[in-house]
C-alpha cells in the first residue's frame, strides 16, 4: 500500500505539472518553462510565475482553470482515500473493541475528521483578509455535505432499498415486485432510527444561536453569539457521544451485519468447493442448476423446503477458519435473510434468490464496479474473515474468539494514522486549488465546494450506505438511515464547532445567512419528515431530491439577487 501511495503522489505531481505547463523547483531562481501553446503565453509567463505559490514549497501549482480543475480532482481523490482509510480503520477498531466508549466517542469524530480538517485549513493560513475569502470554502463544504447526505444519498437509499408495501404501508423485506410504484413500494425503518432523526433536527440549534444578531438586526453581540454557538456545539458533540456510548445500537447493528457477511462468505466458499460444479460460469453468470443441487444437498428430508435444523446441520460442516461460530445463531441469520415469505422455511425459489443476492453482494464488496473475477469468492472470504476475526470473544454473546488481536489492532491503528495524515496533508492544497479555480473561472468558491468537495469526503460512506440499502431489509435500512442522520449530526456539531472556533479566534466576520438558512431548512424539513414516521413510500425520494437544486437556487438568489452575502 505505501508503494502504491507513493506512485500515486508522484503521478499527481507530474500530471499537475503538465496541467500547468511549468515545473518549479524550490530554491531555483528561474523556472523551466514547458508551457503548452496558448494565446499570450509568453506575456503571462512572468505573471504566473510570480502569482503561483506552491503548497509546502514543493507541491505543484497552477493559475489556469484546467490545471486547477485537475488539482481539485487529484487532491479530492486523495482526500477520498483518506476518508476510506479512516472508515476502514474505524470499523476494525469497532469490531475488536466492541460498542461502547470507542464506538460512541472516537468513531463519530473520526468519521467527521476529513470535513473538519478541510474546514479548519480553509481559514487557518494567510492574512485575515485571505482567510475571510477562503473560509467560504469551508462553509460550502459544511452546507454541501449536509445537504448531499439528506437529499441525494437519502433519496438514493429509498430507491435502492425499496420493497413492496403491505396494506398497513409497511415494507416487506426482500420482496420487490411492484417496480417503481410511487405508493406501492418503499422502505421501512425501526423506531430507533426516528430517534436519530430527532437528534439530527435538534443539532441545528447552534446555527440558530449564531444567527440571532442577523435575525433581530442587532449591531453588536456578533462575537458573543459566535462564542455561545461554539460552546453549545461543543456541548452537543459531548452529549451525542455520551448517547452513543450508553445506547450503542447502531454499532451493534454493524457487528451483526459483519457476522452475517462472514456466514455468507463461508457458505459460498464451501459450496464452491464441495458442490457439483461452480456457482458462476466462465462469464460470471450464475449457474442456477448448481445452486439448485446445493439446495437438494441441504434438504435432507427431500420435502422441498429447508428448515432451521437442516440449515444448522449444513453450517456445522462449513469450515470457518477455526472460528468457533455458533451454528444456531448462523442458521437463524440465514433463515431471516432468505425466508421472504416468513413461513419459517426456505423454499427452492427463495434459496436460489438468496444465493444470487449473496453472490452479487460478494462481487460488489470485492470490486466497486461489481466486475467478475474468478478469485472474487476467495477475496471476499479473506476480507470477511479478517473483519470477523476482530469481534470480541469474552464479552460477545455468540462466543467467538479473536484469532490475531495484536496484528488486527496494529492494522486498525495504522489505517487510522494513514488516513489522518493524508487528510491533514492534502486538506490545505485542496482548499488552495478550489480557491484558485474559483479565481480563474469567476465561479463563486462556495458553489464549487458545495458540489465537489462533499464527493471527496463522503463518497466511501455513500457507497457503503447504498450497498447496505440494496439488501432490502428493514434492519440494514435502519442502519443506513441512522448513519446518514449521525453524519449530519456530526456536521452540525463537531464541524460547526471547528468552524466557529476558527471564526472566533481569527476575528473573522460571520456573514453566512443564506448558507445557514439552507442547512436549517433541509435539516428541519427532513428531520420533521423522518422523526415521526417509519414508513417511506417511493414518492418521498422526490421530496429529498428536489431539496438539492432548490438549496443551490436559494443561495444564488439570496446572495446575488438580494445581496445577503
Amino acid at each position: 500500500m505505501p508503494t502504491r501511495l507513493l506512485l500515486l503522489l508522484l503521478a499527481v505531481a507530474g500530471a499537475a505539472v503538465l496541467a500547468d505547463g511549468r515545473l518549479l523547483l524550490p530554491g531555483d531562481d528561474a523556472a523551466v518553462v514547458l508551457r503548452l501553446p496558448s494565446e499570450a503565453a509568453d506575456a503571462a509567463a512572468g505573471e504566473a510565475a510570480a502569482g503561483c505559490e506552491m503548497t509546502y514549497g514543493f507541491l505543484p501549482c497552477t493559475d489556469t482553470a484546467l490545471g486547477n480543475m485537475f488539482l481539485v480532482l487529484a487532491y479530492g481523490f486523495l482526500m477520498f482515500k483518506a476518508a476510506t482509510y479512516l472508515s476502514a480503520g474505524s470499523e476494525l477498531l469497532l469490531e475488536i473493541l466492541g460498542p461502547g466508549i470507542v464506538g460512541g466517542l472516537f468513531l463519530p469524530i473520526l468519521g467527521a475528521l476529513p470535513d473538519a480538517m478541510l474546514i479548519l485549513v480553509s481559514g487557518l493560513s494567510g492574512s485575515k483578509e485571505v482567510a475571510q475569502s477562503q473560509v467560504l470554502i469551508g462553509m460550502g463544504l459544511l452546507a454541501g455535505s449536509t445537504v448531499m447526505l439528506l437529499t441525494l444519498l437519502w433519496g438514493s437509499c429509498v430507491v435502492v432499498g425499496k420493497c413492496d408495501l403491505s396494506e398497513n404501508s409497511t415494507a416487506t423485506d426482500s420482496q420487490d415486485t411492484k417496480g417503481f410504484s410511487l405508493f406501492g413500494s418503499g422502505v421501512s425503518t425501526d423506531v430507533q432510527t426516528s430517534y436519530a432523526a430527532r437528534i439530527m433536527a435538534i443539532s441545528v440549534l447552534p446555527f440558530i444561536i449564531v444567527q440571532i444578531p442577523k435575525i433581530f438586526k442587532l449591531h453588536s453581540g456578533h462575537r458573543l453569539t459566535v462564542l455561545l454557538g461554539l460552546i453549545v456545539a461543543a456541548l452537543l458533540v459531548f452529549a451525542y457521544c455520551l448517547y452513543q456510548i450508553f445506547q450503542p445500537w447502531i454499532q451493534r447493528r454493524r457487528l451483526e451485519y459483519a457476522r452475517l457477511k462472514h456466514v455468507m462468505s463461508g457458505v459460498l466458499r464451501h459450496a464452491q468447493k464441495h458442490v457439483f460444479g461452480r456457482l458462476l460460469d466462465e462469464d460470471g453468470r450464475p449457474n442456477i442448476p448448481v445452486i439448485e443441487k446445493l439446495f437438494c444437498k441441504i434438504d435432507q428430508d427431500n420435502d422441498g423446503k429447508l428448515e432451521r435444523g437442516e440449515l444448522q446441520a449444513f453450517i456445522i460442516g462449513v469450515q470457518f477458519e477455526d472460528i468457533d461460530l455458533d451454528s444456531s445463531v448462523a442458521a437463524e441469520q440465514v433463515m431471516a435473510d432468505f425466508d421472504t415469505s416468513q413461513n419459517y422455511a426456505i423454499e427452492k425459489g427463495e434459496f436460489v434468490n438468496g444465493i444470487l443476492r449473496w453472490l452479487e453482494e460478494a462481487k460488489r464488496s470485492v470490486s466497486a464496479s461489481g466486475a467478475y473475477s474468478k478469485k472474487f469468492l476467495q477475496d471476499f472470504h479473506t476480507r470477511t474473515r479478517d473483519e470477523h476475526n476482530l469481534l470480541l470473544g469474552k464479552d460477545d454473546e455468540d462466543g467467538e474468539d479473536i484469532k490475531y488481536p495484536t496484528w488486527t489492532c496494529v492494522k486498525a491503528i495504522s489505517l487510522l494514522l494513514l488516513g489522518t495524515a493524508m487528510a491533514a496533508a492534502f486538506a490545505d492544497p485542496l482548499v488552495d486549488a478550489v480557491h484558485n479555480f474559483s479565481n480563474a473561472t469567476s465561479i463563486p468558491s462556495f458553489f464549487i465546494s458545495f458540489i465537489a468537495m462533499p464527493l471527496a469526503t463522503n463518497s466511501s460512506e455513500a457507497v457503503s450506505a447504498i450497498i447496505f440499502a440494496s439488501r432490502k431489509k428493514q434492519r440494514t435500512l435502519s442502519l443506513t438511515f441512522s448513519e446518514v442522520y449521525g453524519g449530519v449530526t456530526m456536521n452540525n456539531t463537531l464541524c460547526l464547532a471547528v468552524f466557529l472556533a476558527l471564526v472566533y479566534t481569527r476575528g473573522l466576520t460571520w456573514d453566512f445567512s443564506s448558507e445557514v438558512l439552507i442547512i436549517f431548512l433541509v435539516c428541519t424539513i427532513m428531520g420533521l419528515f423522518t422523526s415521526f414516521r417509519t414508513n417511506f413510500p417511493l414518492w418521498t425520494c422526490f421530496v429529498a431530491y428536489l431539496l438539492y437544486p432548490l438549496s443551490l437556487i436559494m443561495v444564488y438568489v439570496l446572495d446575488f439577487k438580494f445581496g445577503w452575502s
